[in-house]
């Protein structure tokens, strides 16, 4: 997994606008940013160049923001021998991240239920 750099959004990580930015932000990331194979219900592989993120809780510290959101994604399970071997399924997973605002760097973990 590479690591998170977000320091182009941070100048509009103020007001209203921080769920939306975020969002763009995370969206546009290459494919393999977030640690989604931890997210993975069936241990397949992870198919994340068409995900989709929703803001699901975000909030601003003076030094960090922290924010909890939801992930879209496909993962490929194989191995059933079937005619449509390997299947894409969709996915879900919640990611919660804390952004250093000085540099843009993001700490990245699931979120457990």
């Amino acid at each position: 997994m590479l690591p998170l750099h977000l320091a182009g959004a941070c100048r509009d990580w103020t007001g209203p606008g921080l769920a939306a930015t975020l969002q763009r932000a995370l969206e546009s990331l290459p494919p393999g940013s977030l640690p989604l194979h931890l997210g993975v219900a069936q241990g397949g592989v992870v198919d994340d160049t068409d995900m989709a993120v929703t803001v699901l809780r975000v909030g601003a510290a003076a030094d960090r923001i922290d924010a909890e959101v939801g992930v879209f994604f496909t993962e490929i399970v194989g191995g059933c021998s079937c005619g449509d071997d390997p299947a894409p399924q969709h996915a879900y997973c919640r990611l919660h991240l804390s952004i250093d605002r000085s540099t843009g760097t993001a700490s990245c973990t699931l979120v457990l239920d």
